[in-house]
């Protein structure tokens, strides 16, 4: 037979020549790996060095720690911390894979479990409430407990769990909320709020019974529950405004305007109560960074109406990053002599995943752990306890046999034996990426896969693409960070972190290494409680 006029001989001639097609024209980096990783004194070497390492820390850092800092990757599973590796080491012009984070950096990792009381795969609500309060609780609830259902106010009271933001304000240390979301979002509103609808941003999002029977919004509970938190960074800038009041950025877009129906002009009310205590007001990054942080004792910053853009549409101008926002934060909270407890919040990483922008969420990483590595160079690992960690994972993976510095938003090196067709190594388990053209899967090939808001493909059709049910990692530094090992409930981590400070409900262990008696009744008691008085002020 005419191998020309074989069909078999055509169509992989066919499969071959779209394949070398779409390499040429996915925008991937040249594959190929380093000369020096051809040696096995390379590979040997550079093991011995990290066993050194290893050994280094069979010392335990069993320091107070003064200072606390918890970043929170909205949505950061594993996938996505090894995706924003390889594009960390990619933006340097590197393969990627071979890269550190600066989260890759810390000594203990250990497996945090997820799961909302109710829920096998957990929400945002529920998840903050765990590792802030350190109680496991329903979703889509926060500052309260599995006793609380959702969305039914009359379960609020009485209910109520307090968070290890205040255990570190009532030890005398500051405290402060940063994050990328609005700073009455689920993560940072389980930090002070209890409320058992984590979407009652302000009272106008609010049933009129919930609010006629005494429950209130999480914008008002911001600067209501916890008196005086010093700095709070983030947007929702409409829900702290009365309803219609336009923007002061957005004038023209009713959108953007204010919200709440009870008048209350919250932004003003907290400058009325602030300004005589050397406390400052902003709402765009020019302010910001004119601040003198040893002049400023109290900031709130409103950067936005809602959540704060994307770091890839961010005006680099008007918009300050995570990282700026963290620097501000820990010049004015490490002031305190007696040290200060800090909550960053990467979360739109979560939202570029549920919107199956995975060049957007991976972007949102790699700004979390540029943060990361700011906050690391104005600290000390001596009296600063550093965890990194997640709420919740992603359907979002990458594979296809890819090659070695192979682009990570690049595609596979292979077609699909089934429709023939070339596919992203990003994909999703569900979501909005999933599209059919004259009832097939698309050919990604005539699309930009590489655009920033480009919808990487999803198996099952979803307006958004939803959580991930296994477990996240915890990355920890610091003293006491040696507790954070093997796999812990999700609530395990603030107790962890209140042991390090000699906070909240873990304080003998203090007094035993300060050389005092622990509490008993009578007299050693009185002794015991006079050590923590001393310690604590």
């Amino acid at each position: 037979n005419n191998s020309n006029n074989n069909p078999y001989n055509n169509n992989m001639k066919l499969r071959l020549l779209l394949l070398v097609c779409c390499a040429l024209v996915s925008g991937q980096r040249k594959a190929g790996f380093p000369e020096q990783e051809k040696e096995p004194k390379f590979w040997n070497d550079w093991a011995q060095k990290t066993l050194d390492k290893a050994l280094s820390l069979q010392t335990l850092n069993k320091n107070k720690a003064q200072n606390l800092i918890l970043f929170l990757g909205d949505g950061m599973g594993v996938p996505t911390v090894t995706a924003a590796r390889i594009l960390k080491g990619q933006l340097r012009g590197q393969p990627g894979e071979e890269g550190q984070l600066e989260m890759d950096k810390f000594p203990f990792v250990a497996l945090s479990k997820t799961y909302n009381t109710n829920a096998q795969v957990a929400d945002s609500a529920g998840t903050a409430t765990a590792y802030l309060c350190g109680v496991k609780a329903n979703e889509g609830t926060v500052g309260v407990s599995a006793a609380a259902v959702r969305s039914q106010c009359n379960t609020t009271q009485g209910n109520e769990v307090t968070s290890i933001l205040r255990w570190a304000k009532d030890a005398g240390k500051s405290i402060g909320i940063v994050t990328t979301t609005r700073v009455n979002h689920a993560t940072p509103s389980a930090a002070y709020a209890h409320c058992v609808d984590r979407d009652w941003y302000s009272d106008n999002e609010m049933p009129a019974d919930a609010v006629e029977a005494g429950c209130k919004d999480i914008a008002r509970q911001l600067f209501e529950n916890i008196p005086d938190i010093d700095v709070i960074m983030g947007g929702g800038r409409k829900y702290m405004y009365p309803k219609n009041t336009t923007d002061v950025e957005y004038p023209g877009q009713p959108k953007h305007s204010g919200t709440r129906k009870d008048g209350r002009n919250l932004v003003k009310e907290w400058v009325d109560r602030n300004t005589e205590k050397k406390g400052h007001y902003v709402w765009n990054k020019k302010d910001l960074l004119s601040l003198n942080p040893t002049k400023v004792d109290y900031l709130l910053g409103l950067f936005e109406p809602a959540d704060l853009p994307y770091d890839l549409e961010r005006n680099k101008e008007t918009d300050p990053s995570l990282s700026e926002m963290v620097e501000v934060a820990i010049k004015i909270l490490r002031r305190n002599p007696n040290g200060f407890y800090l909550l960053v919040e990467g979360g739109r990483i979560d939202h570029g995943h549920h919107e199956g922008k995975a060049k957007q969420a991976l972007h949102e990483a790699v700004e979390m752990d540029r943060a990361i590595g700011r906050a690391d160079l104005m600290t000390s690992t001596s009296d600063t306890l550093t965890v990194v960690t997640a709420d919740h994972s992603h359907l979002f993976g990458f594979g296809g046999y890819t090659q070695r510095g192979n682009s990570i938003f690049g595609l596979a090196a292979m077609i699909s034996d089934v429709d023939q067709k070339p596919f992203t190594a990003i994909l999703y388990g569900n979501g909005p990426g999933y599209k059919l053209v004259n009832g097939a899967r698309e050919n990604v090939s005539t699309v930009d896969y590489q655009d920033n808001s480009y919808l990487a493909q999803a198996a099952v059709p979803l307006s958004s693409e939803t959580h991930g049910g296994e477990d996240v990692a915890v990355f920890a530094k610091g003293p006491m960070a040696h507790l954070l090992h093997g796999v812990h409930e999700q609530n395990y981590i603030p107790h962890a972190m209140a042991y390090a400070a000699c906070i909240g409900q873990n304080r003998a262990h203090c007094l035993a290494s300060a050389g005092a008696t622990p509490r008993r009744p009578g007299l050693a008691g009185l002794v015991g409680l006079a050590t923590v008085m001393r310690l604590l002020c």
